[in-house]
């Protein structure tokens, strides 16, 4: 199945959501729900296609159906999670196993939260919510860190600039005072071949 946003999801700035799922009865029901919430939504029901979107275009959040033919939403993640560009992409893990291992595997996975089906729709609207409030947050602790770097890197080389600066001046101070002893020698002499 291709991409498809639904109709109100034109607008600028809005979340993008891709949903990851085999079932187009899901795919639908949930684009349905999170477009009608203000979420820009892309579906996909198979793993390959899932990486292909993502490699091609940036999303914030990724609901992703652990059980699918082919490629497995644990395979998906594994992959999301080896990729630097997308080891960070926030991901809610989706199925029908109602097992705890099945939770327990998901989140050793690297899956930031876990939804059982079925679920009701305004607790996975709130764990949206979180995932995303958390990804946010790194994020800017991320932005943080790095301005930090940038810097002290450039205190860095402030620093080092002051050091130079004041290993030439000792130098440069001895090397005028052995000319000022020079200069002075020399005027020494020359005064006592004038005197002569």
């Amino acid at each position: 199945m291709s991409q498809s946003l639904l109709p109100n999801e034109t607008r600028r700035g809005a979340t993008t959501v891709l949903i990851v799922d085999d079932s187009r009865t899901n795919l639908n029901v949930m684009g349905a729900r999170l477009g009608q919430a203000g979420y820009l939504v892309v579906r996909s029901d198979n793993g390959r296609e899932a990486l292909d979107l993502i490699a091609g275009r940036g999303f914030d959040l990724i609901l992703l159906d652990m059980m699918m033919p082919g490629m497995s939403g644990i395979e998906v993640l594994a992959d999301l999670r080896a990729t630097p560009r997308t080891a960070d992409l926030p991901v809610i893990m989706i199925t029908a196993r109602s097992d705890s291992g099945a939770a327990v595997e998901a989140l050793a996975a690297g899956a930031d939260d876990y939804v059982p089906k079925p679920f009701d729709f305004d607790v996975l609207l709130a764990r949206i919510e979180r995932t995303l409030g958390r990804a946010n947050r790194i994020a800017e602790l991320k932005r943080a860190v790095a301005s930090l770097d940038a810097r002290i890197a450039a205190r860095a080389i402030e620093l080092g600039e002051a050091r130079t600066e004041l290993a030439v001046t000792p130098s440069g101070r001895a090397r005028v005072g052995r000319s000022i002893c020079s200069l002075n020698a020399e005027v020494e002499r020359l005064s006592g071949t004038s005197a002569a």
